[in-house]
């Protein structure tokens, strides 16, 4: 399966890297390119790709609301934000409006690559460990709207309330598979049935909830 690419950032150059790499790998396909988060959000209405690799700093409409256009839109596709350390807060602004995941831009390209299958796929984390502190450090702060609120983890079985906290600590479906004595395919399932019951849009989102919710706390 060909997952279906936008890059939206307003360096050409940036844009133009991604897209030469791309070209080298079947499984990736770059269907449109935007400068602007206005143009990112009408690509998404126009063509609706899987994975929009979206920079957070635009000109005009910036990358935290286009991301929140998209993601509160029909369309199902997911965004990864395009970011560099020394811009925390603006990640947290993107996870808050819906953000599937996040790459740093000195990383590797190849591993940005992984990220977009990573993203495409919903079913891993980006950078466990980088991932887990910004998480960690985003949970804490206060929402800035009470739409924002955490979501409730009522509703949810005894078996699903263990599948979610270790998804909260990053766990793999294979680790969490292990630790709890079940085939993978059945982990799959509990968090396929998480992510409905939640209303979490991928695996992100069911690890802020952990958090949010109090079923993993942050080590003293």
């Amino acid at each position: 399966m060909t997952v279906r690419v936008v890059l939206a950032d307003d360096q050409p150059l940036v844009r133009s890297g991604l897209r030469v790499l791309m070209a080298d790998h079947s499984d990736l396909e770059v269907v449109g390119e935007a400068a602007t988060g206005a143009e990112a959000v009408q690509l998404v209405s126009d063509i609706g790709p899987d994975v929009v690799v979206m920079d957070i700093r635009m000109p005009g409409m910036d990358g935290i609301e286009a991301t929140r256009l998209i993601t509160a839109g029909p369309a199902t596709t997911r965004v990864l934000v395009l970011t560099t350390f020394d811009e925390d807060d603006h990640v947290y602004g993107a996870l808050r409006a819906g953000a599937s995941g996040f790459v740093v831009k000195d990383m590797a390209l190849d591993d940005i690559l992984a990220a977009i299958r990573v993203v495409a796929a919903g079913d891993a984390l980006i950078a466990p460990g980088v991932t887990r502190r910004l998480i960690a450090d985003f949970v804490g702060r206060p929402a800035p709207a009470p739409e924002h609120s955490p979501r409730s983890v009522e509703g949810i079985t005894e078996r699903e309330r263990e599948v979610l906290t270790l998804v909260g600590r990053g766990r793999s479906n294979a680790e969490i598979a292990e630790d709890l004595f079940i085939t993978v395919a059945t982990t799959k399932s509990h968090v396929s049935r998480l992510l409905t019951k939640l209303g979490a849009r991928d695996r992100v989102q069911l690890v802020i909830t952990a958090y949010e919710t109090g079923l993993v706390t942050l080590p003293r």
